[in-house]
């Protein structure tokens, strides 16, 4: 297709209906948008309200709703990750694989010049109908660590340290389970990316250099990096609840922990990890989801645990500006399940980390930090993967006793990657490269 001399193109976006992942392609279409390229983002209906406000380009970004089928099991209304447990979201896969009709209307009287995808397997075939080029965007060590047979690291894999211990190979299992019908997630993710004519990959050569040459080689396709693609964070507002809560600390001296919208901890876990904040005896922000068979956090909290901690201590059920807390001066320690928004969110903020990682993706995210970059600890769980209060207690102490060596070691490594990654023109190279590579395809 030839060209004009300043060239425009149009995107369509389909990402998994999950929050961790429509967030990225938001902040990724904004970048595109901003240098004059049109998008339109397919997303359930109800989600359109809530991304919304992330749209920084509404002129050139439009949200295109789709109605989610009905599927038995499925409850009423749900139609992301957050809204079921993880045990249904092979259903909701089935879902959005139901969708296909709506989706190739949308490519049809749309007609854009590139589809950008990661779960929809079935979305590339839908584009070259339409000479439009597909692009499955995804993580590096999602699609490393994806192959049949889940013991070990893969030929010619990069790393010899970021790598399932022993007794968590079971949580490579996943792999191997229905995501969907007829279809497990193994399968969809590669029939994904072997359907597409582009990876494109949320990453940097910095960091995921050999994760990406090791994409390419396997898959035998052209590898596009688009950086991070993160947002500056806004600071809290004086008339914030949560600015007015840290203000009350000493800059450095709270923790804070979150571990996104799809970790329901069982309600014993739950209470031992709280216990481990208490035990720390510093003040403690933990936005976590009600556990297990819990309505509230309220019914769920230790015994005598509201009255032992007072005013040092708030555990929050609901939603919380991640990064705008993690750049206030009182939080010093940021715990943290370590899915994939919330690494980067990590490496670009001052706090120190730790990270409790519970599905497979974050404890391959945890051992890049932890033992590749060492810029954060992991917290030591026990055979059956239990998080003891004593456990957690001691990685936070040992991250945030800057005299230690431990504590030492992680803060300077952080700093030195947040230099790099903050850096003059850093985030806006690689946009700019990734959109230059676009441009050549067609």
């Amino acid at each position: 297709m030839a060209m004009a001399k300043n060239p425009r193109f149009h995107i369509v976006m389909y990402p998994w209906f999950a929050f961790g992942h429509m967030i990225p392609y938001l902040h990724l279409s904004n970048e595109l948008a901003e240098r004059g390229h049109s998008i339109t983002f397919i997303l359930p209906k109800k989600v359109q309200s809530q991304l919304q406000h992330l749209n920084l380009h509404p002129t050139l970004i439009s949200f295109h709703p789709v109605t989610i089928p009905h599927v038995d099991g499925l409850p009423p209304g749900a139609e992301t990750a957050s809204d079921v447990p993880i045990s249904l979201h092979h259903l909701l896969a089935t879902a959005m694989d139901r969708t296909t009709d709506q989706v190739e209307a949308a490519l049809r009287a749309l007609k854009p010049d590139f589809l950008f995808y990661d779960m929809a397997y079935w979305a590339a075939p839908l584009a070259s109908k339409l000479a439009a080029l597909a692009n499955c965007l995804v993580r590096a060590q999602q699609i490393s660590k994806s192959r049949p047979i889940p013991t070990g690291p893969p030929p010619g894999y990069p790393s010899s340290t970021v790598v399932l211990r022993p007794h968590e190979a079971c949580l490579l299992q996943f792999l191997l389970f229905p995501f969907g019908e007829d279809i497990t997630f193994h399968e969809r993710l590669t029939a994904a990316i072997k359907r597409c004519d582009v990876v494109s990959i949320r990453t940097c050569q910095e960091i995921e250099g050999p994760f990406c040459d090791y994409i390419e080689r396997r898959f035998e396709k052209p590898v596009f990096v688009t950086g991070p693609v993160l947002v500056e964070p806004s600071p809290l507002a004086p008339e914030d609840r949560w600015a007015q809560w840290l203000g009350g600390f000493k800059p450095g001296s709270v923790i804070f922990c979150a571990f996104g919208s799809q970790n329901f901890p069982e309600k014993d876990q739950f209470q031992e990890l709280l216990l481990g904040f208490e035990l720390t005896g510093l003040p403690f922000l933990a936005a976590l989801k009600p556990p297990l068979g819990a309505a509230t956090i309220e019914e769920a909290l230790p015994e005598g645990f509201q009255e032992r901690v007072g005013g040092r201590g708030v555990v929050h059920g609901g939603w919380v500006p991640q990064p705008s807390i993690l750049s206030h001066p009182s939080v010093g320690c940021f715990v943290s399940h370590c899915g994939f928004g919330s690494m980067w969110e990590s490496l670009m903020s001052d706090p120190q980390i730790v990270v409790v990682p519970e599905l497979c993706d974050q404890t391959f995210n945890a051992r890049l930090l932890a033992e590749e970059l060492k810029v954060a600890v992991e917290v030591e769980k026990e055979e059956n993967g239990w998080v003891s209060k004593e456990s957690l207690c001691k990685a936070i102490k040992s991250v945030m006793d800057e005299e230690g060596e431990v504590g030492c070691l992680v803060k300077k490594n952080h700093a030195k990657w947040k230099e790099t990654l903050m850096s003059q023109g850093f985030m806006s190279n690689y946009i700019d490269n990734f959109v230059r590579q676009l441009l050549d395809l067609k």
